[in-house]
């Protein structure tokens, strides 16, 4: 068996490719498996979308109690957004992008995943980045 911690990167993974309708399913699936989970849309120029991109990761995972609205868990939260950020900027500077964040939780694991689609005239690439952190479980 894989280690948590690949096991919650995977569903967050799921979560930032998935449509809108796949999301509600995939959040009632890791419901039943004690993993808290959600999404959010994102998109702009990257450069300027950075503190927007993590804001609402923060407010997306205190709606839906991933986290608690303390220090440690949102610090949690922004810096595994800011890793996930970083693995994609080489290719989005400069860029519109728009995409979708997937966060997962199970225990002391949280993961954030970017998947994001950039424009560049007619063609689009495309780009993943996942962030990982380890925190102290939810009472």
């Amino acid at each position: 068996m894989e280690s948590k911690s690949t096991e919650i990167a995977k569903a967050a993974i799921k979560l930032a490719v998935s449509t809108r309708q796949e999301e509600k399913i995939l959040v009632k699936e890791f419901e039943k498996q004690n993993i808290k989970s959600t999404a959010v849309d994102i998109g702009g120029d990257l450069i300027n979308s950075i503190p927007t991109i993590i804001e609402r990761a923060l407010v997306a995972s205190k709606k839906t109690g991933i986290i608690k609205e303390e220090h440690v868990y949102e610090g949690a939260v922004a810096g595994a957004t800011k890793d996930a950020i970083s693995q994609v900027d080489s290719k989005a500077m400069g860029l519109n992008f728009g995409g979708k964040i997937g966060i997962a939780r199970f225990g002391e694991h949280i993961v954030v995943c970017l998947f994001i689609s950039i424009g560049l005239l007619h063609l689009n690439d495309l780009a993943i980045g996942v962030g990982h952190r380890s925190i102290p479980p939810l009472d």
